[in-house]
């Protein structure tokens, strides 16, 4: 019972002794994404975003690729010989 009674004075202390003084970075964030360079913001992000597009773009070709093939093989009637 002495753990709950004494749990506002915990928080309160945690919450209030402590200052941390983060930078914010959004504002760098939309310098880099609100720059005119041609590029589609979803390839502004540097090399992890193009390889990342890149990746998905084979994955969706090759499944792509692979669904039309096995609709053709079932397509067509086996033989009976």
């Amino acid at each position: 019972m002495r753990h709950l009674l004494s749990l506002p004075r915990l928080a309160s202390r945690a919450f209030g002794t402590t200052v941390r003084q983060m930078k914010n970075k959004v504002p760098d964030c939309q310098k880099v994404f609100l720059e005119d360079n041609g590029l589609p913001v979803h390839l502004k992000g540097g090399t992890t975003d193009v390889l990342m597009y890149r990746l998905t773009m084979a994955i969706t070709v090759a499944g792509t690729g692979f669904s039309l093939y096995w609709l053709l093989f079932a397509s067509f009637p086996k033989s009976k010989a």
